[in-house]
């Protein structure tokens, strides 16, 4: 498949904004492989996510143009190229990783299989466990302790790192470190976050001992942006298990690694295919 263009709006919901759109694509000609939209009725707000192919548009006449059309109807917009194939241009993406390698596993495997349009240019952990692994996909892989004194120092060696990469975007792949609110300023919306419960329930580092002490019924993942508030982003994707009285600990701790490669493989295929929007503190996902 070729290169794509992929349009995503938000705005005050009016009518005519659809024909509005499509009829300025028709105009420059563009052949829409996907469109879809969707009204926040209590918000009076409109989202709007349009796909077409790049072969023989002219993207920059379209973006100067289109620019006056967002400005008259108060739209904010976002207008991405996305290719189908391996390509030098891909988003790249780092890893931040700890002890607990399956969600780290299965990205680097999505990745080298083209199941992820990226690059992962950059490994970084607060331990060595995760090395052996870079090594066999030949990613730079850079071991940076954190503590209490070091927090700071180790944060100014990760921005450094990310900086010289060229890093688009950030995974934290059961990465069990706060970031302070300055490290995730310089990347807003661009820190993508597994948590190991169906969030707001059982926030925090032990949410399976938790939610066993709670006897429930039901344990999930869930895959969210980063904010400085923790484990309160804008929740991307979820899911959940059924478990009884008879599982324990290790037994939730076993199926919630199920959804939490899941929810972030999610997440993170999403972000890179430009179906995500954000707004106040929730998600607009395009199918």
């Amino acid at each position: 498949m070729s290169a794509t263009a992929v349009l995503l709006i938000d705005c005050p919901d009016r009518k005519g904004l659809v024909a509005t759109v499509s009829t300025l694509l028709y105009r420059f000609g563009a052949n829409i492989i996907h469109a879809d939209q969707h009204q926040d009725h209590e918000g009076g707000l409109f989202f709007m996510r349009v796909e077409w192919t790049l072969d023989g548009f002219d993207l920059g006449a379209f973006r100067a143009e289109f620019q006056n059309t967002a400005a008259e109807l108060n739209m904010r917009f976002r207008l991405e190229t996305m290719s189908h194939a391996a390509s030098s241009g891909a988003p790249r993406v780092a890893l931040f990783v700890s002890q607990y390698l399956h969600c780290y596993v299965d990205i680097l495997h999505r990745q080298q299989t083209r199941e992820l349009p990226c690059e992962i240019p950059l490994i970084i952990s607060n331990h060595q466990t995760g090395e052996g692994l870079a090594r066999f996909y030949g990613i730079p892989f850079h071991h940076i302790p954190v503590t209490a004194a070091t927090r700071q120092q180790a944060e100014q060696e990760q921005l450094r790192l990310l900086t010289e990469h060229r890093i688009d975007l950030i995974v934290l792949a059961r990465y069990m470190q706060i970031l302070s609110p300055d490290f995730v300023a310089q990347y807003p919306a661009r820190i993508i976050n597994v948590h190991h419960s169906f969030l707001p329930a059982f926030t925090g580092a032990r949410p399976y001992h938790a939610a066993f002490a709670r006897g429930v019924k039901l344990i999930g993942a869930t895959s969210h942006y980063v904010t400085e508030m923790l484990d309160e982003g804008p929740i991307i994707e979820q899911d959940v298990a059924r478990i009884s009285h008879r599982d324990q600990v290790e037994d939730l701790v076993k199926k919630g690694r199920d959804l939490e490669r899941t929810v972030l493989g999610r997440a993170l295929a999403w972000h890179l295919e430009h179906r995500i929007l954000c707004y106040g503190n929730k998600t607009v996902v395009f199918d």
